[in-house]
């Protein structure tokens, strides 16, 4: 079995974050404000929000270092969280974020070991299951944002762009044509 650890999943959350920052790039300023229907999060605020979205794991399984949720505050933490998420940024501003927030987490993740990441916290009664364990709690980190960048990519097409990654596919594809049909000549 192939191993996987802090330093791979610190590598594939560059990647994800890596591909959020070329959407955050290439979608328009004056879009930042767009939000596909009442209710739903503005492309500034979904990209906010990706690069916060590690906070609340980096608090509870870097800093504070728990092994039980019992007692943690989730609600304070959140709605603190909720008004840093909801100040007015540039486009500019939201790039910086989106670039140091996810570097800041990488190193942090890539620096930890075996042991630490393998050890389980305790979730608060109620949970969907009684444990997780650190590794599963920082790698939902990708997972979020992965999930919020579907939705980003799912606006561009609104807005009439398409995706870089889909542009990078098309064009694989393309060439792949290409070839095959330079050899069936």
């Amino acid at each position: 079995m192939q191993y996987y650890g802090p330093a791979d999943l610190a590598a594939s959350f560059r990647t994800v974050r890596k591909n959020t920052i070329i959407i955050a790039e290439e979608i328009p300023e004056d879009k930042y404000s767009y939000r596909p229907v009442e209710g739903v999060q503005t492309v500034g605020q979904i990209l906010t929000h990706i690069a916060l979205g590690a906070r609340f794991q980096e608090k509870v399984v870097l800093v504070d270092k728990l092994t039980s949720m019992e007692g943690f505050d989730y609600f304070k933490y959140r709605d603190a969280l909720m008004a840093e998420m909801h100040q007015p940024r540039t486009k500019a501003e939201i790039l910086t974020l989106l670039k140091e927030e996810g570097e800041k987490f990488a190193k942090a993740v890539e620096s930890l070991s075996d042991e630490f990441i393998g050890a389980s916290v305790a979730m608060p009664p109620g949970a969907p299951q009684p444990s997780r364990t650190r590794f599963d709690m920082l790698a939902s980190v990708k997972e979020h944002e992965m999930h919020h960048r579907g939705q980003l990519m799912l606006i561009q097409r609104m807005l009439g762009l398409t995706p870089h990654l889909t542009r990078e596919n098309q064009a694989r594809v393309a060439a792949m044509e290409a070839r095959m049909a330079g050899a069936k000549a």
